[in-house]
């Protein structure tokens, strides 16, 4: 379909943006990388008056590491994110997310902040964020806010952003010893995950689980936090026995799974049990004891 007519506008600076949207507000949409709101407009489930596109701010695009945080522009693309030396060191399971996102177009176009700001219950990045406790970065012309990723995902295409804000950074926590990893079961036309789930994982000497830090995505309207597994796993020696009994309660905190043409919600739950296994055996496997 051939979208609606709107009007557009190219910001010239983060101040400039933020000063049209802040006059438009509902009417106004903000175009990064394209891949979620061009679409939406075709099929005129998105129906802007104003478009506004951030994608020439170059200074929305980096990725760097300090002792406390691991920051991330909100322009920076997928593909960027998958290969950064900087997120694989410390966060390999968002450079994992990062990487099995779309295709070669969708990874070299789409942006990070983008992708959360449409809030797919099936992208990857929202599981990764939630897994390392990660917090989001707004900007509008009345100033800045953080917040955090329990806080960023109300629900369905939906986030805690006000119709005058934009994302301009993404901050991780320093995950120390943790190990991490991303796995999905994914739609293979689209590269959707059916059921994702990122996991952090922190082993002590011993081999006793010091961290257990677990995010799902694709099985409700927003991605979760996995508690009862968190629960199950925290200050047990780890053992596959242990994983195996603790992953068999991923699913114990999710009232509500989604059902589509795609998986019915029985089968979501037996995949999250499945997928959640795999991520903590990789990420178990990457920590630094």
């Amino acid at each position: 379909m051939i979208p609606a007519s709107f009007e557009y506008h190219r910001a010239t600076s983060l101040n400039d943006a933020a000063k049209v949207l802040a006059k438009h507000q509902h009417e106004a949409k903000v175009l990064a990388g394209g891949h979620s709101l061009l679409p939406m407009m075709r099929l005129r489930l998105a129906v802007p008056h104003l478009v506004v596109d951030i994608g020439g701010l170059g200074d929305l695009r980096y990725v760097k590491r300090n002792k406390k945080h691991l920051t991330i522009g909100a322009l920076t693309t997928h593909a960027a994110v998958a290969s950064s030396a900087e997120v694989y060191a410390g966060h390999r399971g968002l450079a994992e997310a990062a990487a099995s996102i779309g295709d070669v177009q969708v990874r070299n176009c789409g942006t990070f902040g983008g992708s959360l700001a449409h809030a797919d219950p099936a992208a990857d990045y929202p599981a990764a964020l939630l897994a390392f406790d990660g917090e989001v970065v707004v900007k509008s012309a009345k100033g800045a806010r953080t917040i955090p990723a329990f806080k960023f995902f109300t629900g369905l295409l939906s986030t805690d952003l006000a119709p005058d804000e934009l994302i301009t950074e993404i901050r991780l926590p320093d995950a120390g010893g943790a190990g991490s990893a991303y796995e999905k079961f994914e739609q293979p036309a689209s590269g959707f995950a059916i059921v994702g789930v990122c996991a952090v994982v922190e082993l002590d000497k011993k081999g006793k689980c010091k961290r257990a830090h677990f995010a799902a995505t694709g099985v409700a309207d927003r991605p979760v936090r996995l508690s009862s597994l968190e629960t199950e796993l925290r200050d047990k020696a780890w053992s596959a026995e242990t994983l195996q009994a603790a992953c068999a309660k991923a699913d114990g905190d999710l009232k509500d799974v989604r059902e589509d043409l795609y998986a019915r919600a029985d089968y979501r739950r037996h995949l999250l049990r499945v997928i959640s296994r795999r991520a903590a055996e990789r990420a178990a496997s990457f920590s630094k004891k």
